[in-house]
């Protein structure tokens, strides 16, 4: 499996490695699991979620390394996005990098990224 993606913001990101995981950000807790995007998914993830958002962090995990709590679910456009149906552990975390923003106000994503 390819890698999945959740973007936090920084303070989200530092609280979850004080408990030592990640139970969700206000809207997967009201959804009932974490919302990932894929490299495909995740840059209009940002731009219809995050837009303007500074301090936010990229955080790729090993889908497969998250067992079977990880579901993938029809969502936006009828695309398949995975959630998670249990808490994240930090350490699952394969890199956390900072999305900054761009002088146009756009997020500025690491390279690989459409």
């Amino acid at each position: 499996m390819a890698l999945i993606y959740k973007v936090l913001s920084r303070t989200q990101w530092e609280a979850a490695e004080e408990k030592g995981e990640f139970t969700g950000a206000e809207i997967d807790i009201s959804d009932g699991f974490i919302h990932f995007s894929t490299v495909d998914q995740v840059v209009e993830t940002v731009t219809k979620h995050f837009a303007g958002q500074a301090d936010l962090l990229l955080v790729a995990l090993e889908g497969d390394e998250l067992g079977e709590q990880l579901k993938w679910e029809e969502s936006r456009g009828g695309a398949l996005f995975p959630h998670l149906y249990a808490s994240l552990p930090v350490s699952a975390a394969t890199s956390v990098v900072p999305l900054p923003l761009g002088d146009d106000g756009n997020h500025i994503f690491p390279d690989g990224f459409k």
